[in-house]
């Protein structure tokens, strides 16, 4: 097939990706049954069964993981000697918050602005829509192996599809894998996102009082738990913003492409007049240097509030940890942090909830030469940028400990590459 008969055959099956989109962002596959049904989970994974199954792939299997997800695998077949690549993706969702913060329908696909929205559709289904839709295009001239690796709980970090990897490692064993959960830099721009920082979760538990008290007869000398919680979160970060923990780096800078401030406000939706955080520059900040982030408090809310101490208190934070940094010492550094700066003897505990290790990926072999090549093809371009990503993958680190043997000979025919792509 020609590139134009293949360009022309793509623009023909995007009202088939749409169509494909449409039915996937109405699974409300949150995995986590507080907050959504787990047959939802279940109609995703049929649905992704049936979608790969008509493509002519082979053992289209669901495999329970320890966590209770879905791992969605299969093969689609080429010569023998041919190289394996694998496509991930992952098939659950973010809960949407409240239906009150969107614009549109939160399970329903909306056009606007020529952009599609519904939860998922980035992240990460429109990333099953274009593995659909590629190998649609290709129509059977493959001259490759492909397996598919789908993961149901990748949004909650709890380390299903990483122990299924590690305990099936011929199910997904392959030359090339391709993780391709995240966007291009730009529209227009191709880009390899290289590095992936990790993460930390921890939940952290304030107690002063065995119950809330009078603030009138008891405020000024009983402990506020709620004041105590906000003093050693306030720790966590300088006057400009930087993370502050001790023992962790935080002046690391990025090698690589720069983020335009314009372009992240934007992005990132800042208020006019809100300054940006850091003493870095926005890639130094968000790709090399660790962020601590208050994801969630308990403490009373304003509506129904009543002149009483707090006497107990909690707050979720996540930690983004850098490529080069332990994720276990920022752990133990956060935790000691938190613990130490504690005032007036409150009572702490601090629960981990979870922990994954930053990446770094492969930038020599022959699937990188490939797709660099494939992609400056494909845009008209002569070079493909080369980014960070703040977000958290460590899927991709068990990839590249269960296969270390391939990883070894990146540079021969069948060297494997694990590449974290930027493809929506």
């Amino acid at each position: 097939m020609t590139d134009d008969a293949l360009r022309a055959r793509v623009r023909d099956l995007m009202p088939r990706a749409k169509a494909d989109l449409t039915e996937m962002v109405a699974c409300r596959s949150v995995h986590n049954p507080e907050q959504s049904p787990p047959a939802e989970c279940e109609k995703m994974v049929d649905w992704l069964r049936k979608a790969f199954g008509d493509l002519g792939f082979a053992d289209v299997e669901a495999h329970e993981t320890s966590d209770g997800s879905k791992a969605v695998t299969g093969l689609l077949a080429g010569h023998d000697d041919a190289p394996t690549v694998l496509l991930y993706f992952h098939h659950d969702v973010q809960p949407p918050l409240g239906d009150d913060e969107w614009e549109s329908p939160v399970w329903e696909l909306t056009e606007r602005d020529g952009r599609w929205y519904g939860r998922g559709t980035a992240d990460c289904k429109g990333n099953v829509a274009m593995h659909l839709t590629a190998l649609r295009a290709l129509d059977g001239e493959i001259p490759l192996n492909i397996k598919i690796a789908g993961e149901g709980s990748e949004e909650q970090g709890t380390g299903g599809m990483e122990n299924f990897v590690a305990n099936n490692p011929e199910i997904c064993a392959a030359d090339v894998i391709l993780v391709c959960d995240s966007g291009n830099f730009a529209v227009g721009r191709p880009s390899l996102t290289t590095t992936l920082r990790g993460m930390v979760n921890v939940v952290v538990t304030v107690e002063t009082l065995s119950s809330a008290m009078h603030s009138g007869m008891f405020g000024g000398a009983a402990p506020d738990a709620l004041a105590a919680l906000i003093a050693m979160l306030s720790t966590l970060h300088d006057a400009q913003g930087n993370t502050t923990i001790a023992g962790l780096d935080n002046t690391a800078t990025w090698p690589g492409v720069d983020y335009p401030i314009d372009a992240f406000r934007a992005d990132a939706n800042v208020l006019d007049g809100v300054d940006l955080l850091g003493s870095g520059r926005v890639s130094d900040m968000v790709w090399a240097r660790p962020a601590l982030t208050v994801l969630g408090i308990d403490c009373p809310s304003v509506l129904g509030s009543s002149a009483a101490i707090v006497p107990k208190s909690r707050a979720r934070l996540n930690l983004r940890v850098p490529p080069g940094m332990d994720v276990n010492r920022a752990q133990d550094a956060l935790i000691a942090q938190l613990t130490d700066v504690a005032p007036w003897n409150v009572r702490v505990s601090i629960e981990p909830e979870a922990a994954g290790a930053p990446f770094a990926g492969a930038t020599s072999g022959l699937g990188y030469d490939t797709m660099v090549d494939a992609m400056k093809d494909v845009y008209a371009v002569d070079d493909v940028l080369l980014m960070g990503q703040g977000g958290s993958i460590p899927l991709c680190n068990v990839f590249a400990d269960t296969f270390p043997d391939a990883r070894d000979h990146a540079y021969r025919r069948r060297g494997a590459t694990v590449s974290h792509t930027r493809a929506k």
